[in-house]
């Protein structure tokens, strides 16, 4: 559920109609939704609510600091996978006490300014960036909690590109290596071993995975605490997937999602972490966007729009679909035809669709694609030296702007051009 509905035929976000935020702002801009985002994150506190847990969120799918805030507030703790997001996640008002920090290249600056400022777990990935934690923790006279990131194996049945629970993956350390590099970990000074991580991709619309990886996760835990360590702490990723396709049937919900957890580990008394990104920001988000023209081609036509693969590079990169609506209800049985949707930036994939059955529209109109709360502006460029599109938040009525449009001038002044030239 979202709440971007069509009011007397022009879609709203929330209170505000989208065609009022389009003329303060301009075109192409994300919205997003205080209620969505809310919503969401509340349906997983639901979906936990028979354990001690903390809902992380995970700030590479949406690192607005008015949507960590937002978060924040209500009692996430945030995901980071470098000292950037880390520093947003603060800046944003989380305590470093809610914070987690995962990702394969942690750098030695980026540990010894974490342990400078709070955290509360490494999710380590491999026996050097163990040691490297351990030697820097163990310099500066204190203690860096740790979980190991195992990879457990399990076809994640997503993605190619953001699969990350099989062998053949960067992530983790193979679980059949586990209890060797837990061994080790005991042994090494300023370390702390509080847990085990895991997680095995993203967009993920099959329980069975989750709970396949959960069983092996289950095996583990036993066997470390028969080694002597004290595992208390669960990490368990995130990666459970939303509709992008709104005529196809609908992923798990985070409340069946909570059911397995309990199934596979609610008797080993652990705290349990996850790391939700796309359910909770995912269909919190819009892409509004103008047309610019329509172009009749050989054998296609096209609807050539103000947003470009800069701005939205999931279909370009994953081959993503997203719906696209227009703004303006179009009456009930107007005829549809064809169009390649596509972007101005010069390349063949800036499209965003084929032959995708769009109601008559014209330059100027406005449309929107859904679900583009997660993994939308954050993986936006400046290709094509297009300045970055800005980001608004609704609640009820109101909207503010949480990321302006950079001028042109702006973009310009990062530059610098050498005495010598």
């Amino acid at each position: 559920m979202d709440h971007f509905l069509y009011r007397d035929g022009v879609l709203h976000a929330e209170d505000v109609p989208l065609p009022e935020i389009a003329a303060s702002v301009g075109t192409p801009f994300y919205v997003y939704s205080a209620a969505t985002l809310t919503r969401h994150f509340k349906l997983f506190q639901e979906a936990l609510n028979w354990t001690d847990h903390l809902i992380c969120f995970a700030i590479k799918s949406n690192s607005n600091l008015a949507v960590l805030k937002l978060l924040g507030d209500l009692g996430a703790g945030m995901d980071v996978v470098s000292g950037g997001e880390y520093r947003r996640a603060r800046a944003a008002g989380v305590p470093g006490d809610r914070v987690v920090f995962s990702g394969v290249g942690k750098t030695r600056e980026e540990i010894t300014y974490v342990l400078e400022n709070g955290i509360r777990q490494f999710n380590v990935e491999s026996e050097p960036e163990l040691e490297a934690i351990s030697q820097i923790a163990s310099k500066m006279g204190v203690t860096a909690p740790i979980a190991l990131r195992v990879n457990p194996d399990v076809d994640a049945k997503t993605h190619e590109k953001i699969a990350t629970g099989k062998s053949e993956n960067k992530f983790g350390i193979p679980i059949a290596k586990a209890r060797a590099v837990y061994a080790l970990a005991a042994k090494l000074p300023g370390i702390d071993v509080v847990g085990v991580d895991v997680h095995i991709g993203s967009q993920l619309t099959d329980l069975e995975p989750f709970e396949a990886a959960f069983t092996k996760v289950r095996d583990l835990t036993l066997a470390l605490r028969e080694d002597g360590h004290d595992i208390r702490r669960l990490d368990l990723g995130g990666g459970l997937g939303i509709p992008y396709e709104r005529s196809n049937s609908a992923p798990p919900l985070p409340i069946e999602y909570g059911q397995v957890i309990e199934r596979a580990l609610g008797d080993l008394g652990c705290e349990i972490e996850i790391e939700p990104g796309r359910l909770i920001a995912g269909n919190a988000g819009l892409l509004v966007t103008s047309v610019i023209h329509l172009k009749e081609g050989e054998g296609r036509d096209f609807l050539i729009l103000d947003a470009a693969m800069n701005d939205l590079v999931r279909p370009s990169m994953y081959g993503a679909h997203h719906d696209i609506v227009p703004v303006i209800e179009p009456s009930p049985g107007t005829p549809s035809a064809p169009y390649d949707i596509v972007g101005p930036v010069c390349e063949t994939g800036d499209t965003f669709a084929k032959a995708r059955d769009m109601t008559p529209l014209a330059p100027g109109d406005l449309v929107a694609f859904r679900s583009a709360g997660a993994y939308g502006a954050v993986m936006s460029s400046e290709y094509n030296s297009r300045p970055l599109i800005p980001e608004v938040l609704v609640q009820g009525s109101e909207f503010a702007l949480i990321r302006a449009r950079p001028t042109f001038a702006e973009m310009l002044a990062r530059d610098s051009i050498p005495e010598w030239l």
